[in-house]
């Protein structure tokens, strides 16, 4: 019987080429869709699962609130709290401590000759134990003792081939920075998975770095990542972690406040909080890139993506089976007959139901066969748009491949039962008398308009979402940010010139394509310093608050006018002044603080016993993305000497003109200057535009998705038309033989087909507007959502929808009456 069947559905599919077609490239565009994004969610939801007892590691999250205001909240956690949490709670067997030095000179000397040097953007400094409790897998060396010596390094595989070919690296020496310390490999990693929220070339101690090391006492120096292992025995469930971190609190009350110009108590009384809490490390990656949990990591996603695509993905797949719907139920006048004398041959009508299921599972089957193709040659291109390095083998873990061919089945049911149920429904008699159930009975008009309703609700509402996602990425690059972004040169650790640094920059000034250089600890989009200072008063002028935490940068006197800041009050630094105890803060902080009039009044700093006189406030000015509101901000001069990173950039701004051949020019001075270090730049436009990445990725995915929707909307549309052309082939014969004008048979046919699309953009405009609201909201400065979005959306979908019917309107009204007539 099955066989049977199978021959039949295959009959079928062929004798309709064109409805086949149409149902086959829709499903077979819906399949491809589901299988993409779930190998994409399996590789999200598999990040830092092959660290073992992951479910222990726990990431150390920081709240804090001044004077009712929050002033930091996520991950970066000051050093003194590790130790503390370790000493004071038995349920923590052992911490961990990141800390981020920024790019680091590496290089390799053989015979005192530097063979190889490289700029090394991502190192990180960690305490002895990490590889203890990462467990990162070795080529070499041995993950309990790599960071007993004092100057130890651990590398990756790839960065010891890139130092040392393909010899051994371990007790090699490479030598670090300016000043050639060195270091020496005690082990080698293997490749990196891909899929761990660490990316990491080289691992140091963190006893190696000075400024850690100096603050170890310290608990709101917030420049390090701190991660906790639970013991085995402890359960890691929420109700026992909300248990340890209600504990908490007394840490905050009985240590933090220790070494501070204020009591906890007076803290509190000023409105302050301090809370820490307990994030699993495995959810890191996904639920720690919003506002209230930022951290550091460059590999954080958003779990709301992975809702958002594989809702959308569902909505493909549902009007790839909404076209075979609604194919099925057009085809019922051509289909009648069939039914009628399998009826009257003796079929029953579950025999007819299981027939036209086999013929849309087989359907969905060759479907499924044809995406699993399509999957494999669209990989590589959606690694590139993803950011992934997803392999098309990882569809056999987890029992993907299981899970598609089982969707498949529920694909070709739901496909095919509604045209199941509604063939095998005609009368046998009447149909063999030539009584041929109407495609126009109200409820079918219903049931078909409905589900093109629902099409194209969809395909509009992708379309605004895809408007709405471009907008806010155009305002981000054209928003003003307080400072001039554009035709910005910036090398980063200047510092590596030592003291040939002031005079690389005045040479650099004296370049025709340089209108000013500036030096500075750090550049807007990079790790700012951040701390507490305590805002002076006077008789006549007593400030809001009694402490305030800012960023900030030390810079030089070209710094504000190199990126062209506005200077609202006050004047800039100058070698006029002594500025080592002067201080510019931007309107947020100057606006916290409360002052009447902040020009000349004294900030202290606790941490060195240091003054700083305001002498001016320059307008707000972005340094982190759009999703941050502008931070209290200040800028200290550089022979303030009030903190050091370590860190150096040199800003250029060039004149408007062939940058290649500028780029050439810096490139040749520095070489001039350091001949032996590398030449590292980036624009500062291109430092924004990176802050907006997955933003970017987004508004990519969400285009070809919805092209992808309205593309298989469009066929069952143009499906649709087809068989109402044939069915109405006689109706506009007649018409035609009557006078009728060919634009007005036109019309006729198109209308029926536009009030749909109409309905729908009725439906989708609220809906989209609801969801895109809700992803703007993760923005502090965001684009309206403006009349104008839901007029192209509309105008757009109604243009498609009649390009799509058009061809056939205008071919059946075109058609020559007589053929259609011809045998009344």
């Amino acid at each position: 019987m099955l066989k049977n069947f199978l021959k039949t559905a295959w009959r079928n599919i062929r004798r309709n080429k064109v409805t086949s077609i149409i149902n086959i490239a829709g499903l077979s565009i819906g399949m491809v869709c589901v299988i993409l994004i779930m190998l994409f969610v399996q590789d999200e939801l598999g990040y830092d699962q092959f660290i073992k007892d992951a479910d222990h590691i726990f990431q150390v999250n920081m709240a804090s609130t001044d004077n009712g205001a929050e002033t930091n909240a996520g991950g970066n956690t000051a050093p003194a709290v590790g130790p503390t949490l370790v000493s004071m709670y038995p349920e923590i067997e052992s911490y961990i401590r990141i800390y981020r030095p920024g790019d680091v000179m590496v290089s390799y000397e053989e015979n005192n000759k530097i063979e190889n040097f490289f700029t090394e953007k991502r190192v990180m400094a960690v305490d002895s134990n990490f590889l203890q409790v990462f467990n990162y897998s070795l080529l070499e060396g041995n993950a309990t003792d790599c960071f007993q010596k004092p100057n130890s390094l651990v590398i990756t595989e790839e960065t010891a081939k890139r130092y040392f070919g393909n010899s051994s690296a371990f007790g090699k020496i490479l030598l670090l920075d300016s000043d050639r310390k060195p270091f020496e490999v005690t082990a080698v990693l293997k490749k990196i998975p891909s899929q761990s929220s660490f990316r990491f070339d080289i691992l140091a101690p963190i006893t190696a770095y000075s400024e850690v090391k100096k603050r170890s006492w310290n608990w709101f120096w917030l420049q390090v990542n701190t991660y906790v292992k639970l013991r085995n025995n402890i359960s890691a469930d929420k109700a026992a972690i909300a248990q340890l971190e209600a504990k908490f609190p007394d840490m905050v009350k009985t240590h933090t406040f220790k070494r501070q110009d204020q009591s906890f108590e007076d803290f509190v009384k000023k409105g302050g909080k301090l809370r820490y809490s307990l994030m699993p490390f495995t959810s890191v990656h996904l639920y720690a890139n919003g506002k209230d949990v930022p951290a550091r990591l460059t590999t954080l996603s958003d779990i709301k993506y992975l809702y958002i695509f594989s809702v959308i993905v569902f909505f493909i797949i549902i009007l790839a089976c909404v076209n075979f719907m609604n194919l099925s139920s057009a085809q019922s006048s051509t289909r009648a007959k069939e039914v009628g004398i399998r009826k009257a041959l003796g079929s029953v009508k579950s025999q007819l139901i299981k027939q036209f299921l086999t013929e849309a599972l087989l359907c969905s089957f060759l479907a499924t066969l044809i995406s699993f193709v399509l999957a494999f040659l669209l990989l590589k291109p959606f690694n590139a748009i993803s950011g992934k390095d997803i392999e098309f083998s990882s569809i056999l873990h987890n029992n993907i491949w299981l899970l598609i061919l089982t969707l498949s089945f529920i694909t070709g049911l739901l496909a095919g039962l509604y045209p199941a149920f509604y063939l095998t429904s005609f009368n046998p008699v009447h149909v063999l008398k030539g009584i041929v159930p109407s495609m126009s009975n109200l409820g079918n008009l219903l049931v078909r308009n409905g589900l093109v309703v629902f099409q194209f609700t969809v395909s509009i509402a992708l379309i605004i979402s895809t408007i709405v996602v471009y907008k806010q990425l155009e305002f981000t690059r054209q928003k003003d940010l307080g400072l001039d972004k554009e035709n910005v040169v910036v090398i980063a650790n200047s510092n590596r010139l030592g003291k040939n640094k002031e005079v690389f920059r005045q040479e650099l000034k004296n370049e025709p394509y340089v209108i000013d250089a500036a030096v500075s600890s750090s550049i807007p989009t990079k790790v700012n310093f951040g701390d507490g200072y305590v805002p002076e008063s006077t008789e006549s002028d007593k400030p809001l608050i009694k402490e305030i935490g800012l960023s900030s940068f030390v810079i030089d006197d070209d710094f504000v006018p190199t990126l062209r800041m506005q200077v609202l009050q006050g004047r800039n630094f100058s070698k006029e002044f002594s500025d080592s105890a002067s201080v510019i803060l931007n309107e947020s902080a100057a606006k916290m603080i409360g002052w009447k009039e902040p020009i000349g009044k004294w900030l202290a700093y606790p941490g060195n016993d240091q003054r700083f006189k305001v002498v001016a406030v320059v307008k707000d000015f972005n340094v982190a993305s759009l999703r941050e509101l502008v931070e209290p901000f200040a800028l200290f001069h550089s022979s303030s000497k009030t903190y050091d990173l370590g860190t150096s950039y040199i800003s250029i701004r060039f004149r408007p003109g062939n940058f290649n051949v500028y780029l050439n020019g810096l490139e040749n001075k520095w070489k001039s200057f350091a001949p032996n270090m590398p030449f590292d730049y980036n624009f500062l436009d291109s430092e924004f535009d990176a802050l907006y990445r997955s933003e970017q990725r987004m508004g990519k995915v969400f285009g070809i998705f919805t092209s992808l929707s309205i593309f298989v909307a469009c066929l069952g549309l143009f499906g649709l038309s087809v068989f109402s052309a044939e069915r109405r082939k006689k109706e506009i014969g007649l018409r035609k033989v009557l006078g009728a004008s060919v634009p007005g048979v036109i019309t006729l046919l198109s209308k029926d087909f536009l009030k749909p699309v109409l309905v729908s953009a009725l439906i989708a405009f609220p809906a989209a507007w609801f969801s895109m609201n809700k992803w703007l909201e993760d923005f502090a400065y965001r684009v309206p959502i403006g009349w104008s979005v839901f007029f192209i959306a509309g105008s757009v979908a109604l243009v498609i929808a009649l390009l799509t019917i058009s061809f056939q309107a205008i071919k059946a009204a075109r058609a020559n009456p007589v053929k259609s007539l011809r045998f009344e």
